[in-house]
């Protein structure tokens, strides 16, 4: 189990980051991720258990350690099992005073 990997776009479709794999390769090509730290430009690149993924997505930035692998893309439920939200309580806050004004 320590050496099982998934393709980054797949792995972001699952975790519900975006709606479409294609989506995710587009995201992960455009240069809106990292993975731990360092830009990725290809969609295939492989995510392990622990990496930690920076995204910029909708204005956001969303840091997430990964934590776990699903075989398809389910619910929100099962996807938000598959990482760990670790973005700092500042940028959240910094994006609600934006939608509230």
């Amino acid at each position: 189990m320590a050496g099982e990997r998934h393709r980054l776009d797949v792995w972001l479709w699952h975790a519900r980051c975006v709606r479409t794999r294609s989506a995710a390769a587009e995201l992960v090509r455009a240069g809106h991720v990292r993975l731990n730290g360092t830009r990725v430009g290809a969609p295939a690149q492989a995510v392990r258990l622990g990496d930690v993924l920076t995204v910029a997505l909708a204005g956001r930035v969303r840091l997430l350690k990964v934590i776990g692998f699903s075989e398809r893309r389910g619910d929100a439920q099962a996807a938000r099992a598959t990482y760990l939200d670790i973005s700092t309580p500042s940028q959240a806050g910094d994006d609600a005073e934006r939608s509230a004004g």
